[in-house]
């Protein structure tokens, strides 16, 4: 997630920016703030799961168990 990023969730959270002309109009209230901090869960809980299902498989050694990324990615998800 990169500063470009940030700053698109925070628009799409109402979130009125500060700006190099006027550093001091940013503002924001409480449910934006929270809205903003949901977003940003969001956004890194899918980049952990894209990383999860590009792991094939691995194999939880005490137990012998195959451990599937695309399982890992939905538990990430929320869709267990």
């Amino acid at each position: 997630m990169d500063r470009e990023d940030i700053e698109r969730m925070a628009r799409e959270a109402g979130i009125r920016l500060p700006t190099e002309r006027f550093p001091a109009l940013g503002s924001f209230t409480l449910p934006e703030l929270m809205h903003f901090s949901d977003l940003i869960a969001a956004a890194e809980r899918e980049r952990n799961a894209k990383i999860a299902e590009e792991t094939v498989c691995d194999t939880h050694l005490p137990t012998g168990v195959r451990i599937y990324g695309t399982r890992v990615a939905k538990a990430i998800r929320g869709q267990v």
